[in-house]
């Protein structure tokens, strides 16, 4: 089968940082599925990755971990789909990835692709929102009301890929004001469309910004990227006993700043159920089949805004440099292997 891998990490500027390969297809046990691969999408745990992690074991290393296909096989073990059904997910990070013809999931994290999306508006999805609905639900618990604080949420980097789908998840299912922030016309245009009440400038001081709108301190923050640049920001706007997660991995981080208001801080790391195996893994897959339901509804709607064919390593090597540039607006999105040569 065609995939694309790397034997070292390097710089997506390296001719060997991504390599158009053949592999042998794998073959399902357990309670894994075969999935035709159509569509994938690049996220910054990709790039990440693939700069820092070799191979283990194995000459090639495939990375990759939002897809959408149909399940071609299933082993033994599989009690929740059957060849042919058509799903969406997003991998294990300790498993082969999806940049590949052919992929093995383990069925728990898998859910029923939306019937209303393509291929690529769906593999747009997966890993986002479930970090998104993890923060929110499984960290933050934001339908818990918190006495004094606004009932209000700030979403730092709103325009990015889980950003995109936090603010629709924030604004469609809780009664909090949604603020997020963007630094351009078109990022602010664009978080503004997808549902956020009122939008700020993280190129600027936020804790003024988020004072000048007249709401109160708000009882959460949901920070996806540049962490560290905003700590000190965050500490000063969020409500006492107010409640932050983040899930970028800021350089440095002083939890000292957070005493005196008593905030909780949460780490949100959507690989966690699947890397230990935790007897709730399989609410990953329930989370994705009620995504599947809301985007069918007209609640959601994806975040793909690139779309790149066929999915090859000419193609990925310019995902991974948008997406590692920091400009990337929504999802980039990879679809079909294109004819066999």
């Amino acid at each position: 089968m065609r995939a694309v891998g790397y034997q070292a990490p390097a710089p997506i500027t390296d001719e060997a940082s991504l390599v158009d390969i053949e592999l042998p297809k794998p073959a399902p046990a357990g309670r894994d599925l075969l999935v035709e691969v159509k569509a994938v999408s690049v996220n910054p745990v990709d790039y990440k990755i693939r700069r820092s992690t070799p191979p283990a074991g194995a000459d090639w290393k495939v990375i990759g971990w939002d897809a959408a296909g149909i399940v071609s096989a299933v082993g033994p073990d599989v009690t929740l789909f059957q060849p042919g059904d058509e799903v969406f997910y997003a991998g294990s990070i300790l498993r082969s990835g999806t940049n590949a013809e052919f992929h093995l999931v383990d069925e728990r994290i898998v859910g029923h692709k939306p019937s209303t999306l393509d291929w690529a508006e769906a593999a747009a999805l997966p890993l986002t929102a479930i970090t998104a609905w993890e923060a929110f639900f499984d960290r933050l618990d934001v339908n818990r009301p918190m006495a004094g604080a606004a009932p209000a949420i700030l979403i730092i980097g709103g325009a990015g890929g889980v950003g995109s789908i936090a603010v629709q998840m924030a604004r469609q299912l809780t009664n909090l004001t949604v603020i997020a922030t963007a630094s351009r016309a078109e990022t602010r245009d664009w978080v503004k469309a997808l549902g956020a009440h009122h939008v700020i400038d993280h190129a600027k001081p936020l804790a003024a910004q988020v004072a000048a709108l007249g709401l109160g301190a708000p009882a959460f923050v949901f920070s996806t990227t540049h962490t560290d640049k905003h700590v000190a920001e965050i500490a000063e706007l969020i409500a006492p006993q107010g409640r932050f997660c983040l899930i970028d991995d800021p350089k440095t981080f002083d939890i000292m700043l957070f005493k005196r208001k008593a905030v909780s801080i949460h780490h949100e790391l959507m690989f966690t159920r699947s890397i230990f195996g935790t007897p709730d893994m399989a609410e990953q897959g329930r989370l994705l089949n009620e995504v599947a339901r809301l985007v069918d509804a007209g609640k959601l709607r994806s975040t793909l805004t690139t779309r790149l064919s066929p999915i090859n390593a000419a193609n990925l090597k310019e995902a991974h440099a948008l997406v590692e540039s920091g400009a990337a607006r929504g999802k980039v999105v990879l679809d079909g292997f294109g004819p066999p040569a």
